[in-house]
């Protein structure tokens, strides 16, 4: 049975990984290697390009972390969470919901959609 809240937790400790190497093992470890990740914003495949996809969201937002907001859920392989983005302590200016499909436990895709975005974010 698939533990949604692990899953989530592991995908939000990706997030907020800053070490490129850790970022690496985390991948490895909760991810297809044909993994791929598409929100309205950007898109990314295999562990190269989910990479490069949060290196890019760390570097535009160099002082922002993200968190669960809310308890995960989902039913078989498909889990669904929503999540924050900003400043650690404080509102999460950004928020979305996240749809993932595993396999064999595993985050297979990742299907973004951004609920809360200010203006110039």
């Amino acid at each position: 049975m698939t533990d949604h809240k692990t899953v989530a937790n592991r995908y939000i400790d990706l997030w907020n990984e800053r070490t490129p190497s850790r970022r690496r093992e985390i991948l490895a470890a909760n991810w297809t290697s044909d993994a791929r990740y598409v929100d309205p914003l950007m898109s990314g495949d295999g562990h190269d390009g989910v990479d490069a996809l949060v290196a890019g969201v760390q570097q535009r937002f160099p002082d922002f972390k993200f968190r669960l907001i809310g308890e995960p859920n989902g039913f078989g392989d498909h889990v669904r969470f929503s999540w924050g983005l900003g400043p650690d302590g404080g509102d999460s200016p950004i928020k979305g919901t996240d749809f993932a499909v595993l396999s064999d436990g595993r985050i297979r895709s990742i299907t973004g959609f951004l609920d809360q975005v200010p203006a110039g974010a």
